[in-house]
């Protein structure tokens, strides 16, 4: 017993050691920016991914003032992708990826070990960085503890840093603020992406893991200003598909100290938010990618299109913004 016990302690000493080793090599890389979660684009016809269509969408994504490109975040249908295509699709972002920018890839699965498995691949692919959604199926028993472990894990054994991911609208788990400042102690856990939208826990995260250099990012253009203005380095926000260049706006004007601009531009960008998240989701970020020249196309079952009513009810959203 005391063999084993002793054992334990020896493996769980030794990936700590290896993570720190990792993290002196230059894990703790600056993740301060705009990110957009970019969609997956299907074929019209067959359904199957268009790598054709993605390469066009880069294209116009690289002109713009990114600080990288986030691959497989909820905004792209990553659940409904195969293991095969998640992969893929990862390297081929990799392979036109200009060199300043950083591609960070959601590698959360539900368990641990194919998290681990996933971020492994994904950083032979090419990755800067995975993000690591909070497990949910059995979000009952997703604890504290338990996700503590499960994010410990997983940033023992990944070879690239991780992000940890809390975006309780879709999994039902909201990682707590106390797991996150916990975690930051972690030499490869470099930072937090938060689709909550509570700005009291974003600000107080930020404040109490400033000594490790924790990095959080805002989940949503809707509370973007308001996340900088506590002290998150940038957002990943799924407005940044259609509307790239002004949540890079957004962002710029507040380094700048434009405090009037800054929140005026966050007001404008409130409504068309809210319209291709928790109004109409993926189908109404890839309908309002088409108005932009970006190719949206269809989502993939069981997601459905937007109506004709509900495209216009969206459309006017836009326009009334002046977009």
């Amino acid at each position: 017993m005391l063999a084993k016990f002793s054992r334990s302690i020896q493996a769980l000493v030794g990936s700590r050691i290896n993570a720190l080793r990792r993290a002196s090599q230059g894990n703790r890389i600056n993740i301060s920016g705009v990110y957009p979660p970019i969609t997956t684009p299907f074929d019209a016809g067959s359904g199957r991914v268009s790598y054709e269509k993605l390469e066009h969408n880069l294209k116009r994504w690289y002109s713009l003032p990114f600080r990288g490109l986030v691959v497989h975040g909820s905004t792209g249908e990553c659940v409904l992708l195969s293991a095969d295509e998640r992969l893929e699709i990862v390297r081929r972002v990799k392979s036109s990826l200009p060199d300043d920018k950083l591609l960070i890839v959601g590698a959360g699965q539900e368990s641990t070990q194919a998290t681990i498995e996933f971020a492994t691949q994904s950083a032979k692919a090419g990755a800067s960085a995975v993000l690591v959604v909070t497990p949910c199926f059995y979000k009952g028993r997703m604890t504290a503890d338990a996700l503590e472990k499960h994010f410990a894990r997983v940033a023992d054994e990944s070879p690239v840093p991780v992000i940890l991911y809390s975006v309780p609208g879709n999994t039902g788990v909201d990682l707590p603020a106390d797991v996150a400042i916990r975690m930051s102690a972690h030499p490869n856990v470099i930072g937090m992406k938060d689709s909550g939208g509570e700005i009291a826990k974003i600000g107080y995260v930020v404040h109490k893991t400033r000594q490790y250099g924790f990095q959080v990012l805002a989940g949503s253009a809707g509370f973007l200003l308001p996340s900088l203005q506590v002290g998150a380095v940038g957002g990943v926000c799924a407005l940044a598909n259609t509307l790239g260049a002004e949540v890079c706006r957004l962002q710029e004007l507040h380094e700048k100290g434009d405090a009037k601009e800054a929140r005026n531009l966050q007001r404008r960008l409130i409504a068309p938010n809210a319209g291709v998240t928790k109004r109409f989701g993926i189908a109404g970020v890839k309908a309002s990618m088409e108005w932009f020249g970006l190719y949206g196309g269809p989502v993939r079952s069981p997601l459905l299109p937007l109506t004709e009513g509900e495209l216009s009810e969206l459309r006017k959203i836009f326009t009334e913004e002046g977009f």
